[in-house]
């Protein structure tokens, strides 16, 4: 399946020169969100997954229909402030600032394989840094999937000798 004929490119948003990749289209479509899924499931298969991570909110949207496919848990990566119990932060950069991701510092057991989910791939800063509070709990990246990749965008140098995949490049 060609899952770009479902995603839907709004010019010039969110500002001037963008391409925005609006994957809404492709999530309101069953058999395009139900295909899509199937390939991180079958990617995931053979990794030995204890947990999948994703940050928010589309890594909810990506790694949660995983997550129950393969019968295991999810946990969710958030802004500061957002999660109700003990977490672990790190501060990651911005276009024009910085930022700060968070996880529940009990939501990842020391060993654990973990597949980090999202959306998209574009500079790598959210991902570099999500890598970064599942390695310091103790999991093992043992994969990283996307459903699209701007290659334009370098981001995937973030994560050399990590385990990528992406479903679309653009």
């Amino acid at each position: 399946m060609d899952l770009k004929q479902y995603v839907t490119i709004v010019e010039n948003w969110p500002k001037e020169g963008i391409r925005f990749k609006d994957i809404t289209t492709l999530m309101d479509n069953g058999e395009a969100y139900r295909y899509a899924t199937d390939q991180i499931v079958s990617y995931a298969q053979d990794k030995d997954i204890d947990l999948i991570v994703g940050p928010e909110a589309r890594g909810f949207i990506i790694g949660c229909p995983v997550a129950y496919a393969l019968g295991v848990g999810f946990a969710p990566v958030r802004k500061d402030g957002k999660l109700p119990r003990e977490t672990v932060k790190v501060d990651y950069g911005l276009e024009y600032g910085k930022d700060v991701l968070t996880i529940h510092r009990d939501a990842i057991k020391p060993g654990q394989r973990v597949l980090i989910t999202d959306d998209l791939l574009a500079t790598g800063g959210t991902i570099e840094a999500t890598i970064k509070l599942v390695e310091e709990l103790g999991g093992i990246v043992a994969g990283i999937a996307f459903l699209i990749e701007l290659t334009y965008l370098d981001g995937r140098e973030k994560l050399d000798g990590y385990d990528v995949l992406t479903l679309m490049q653009y």
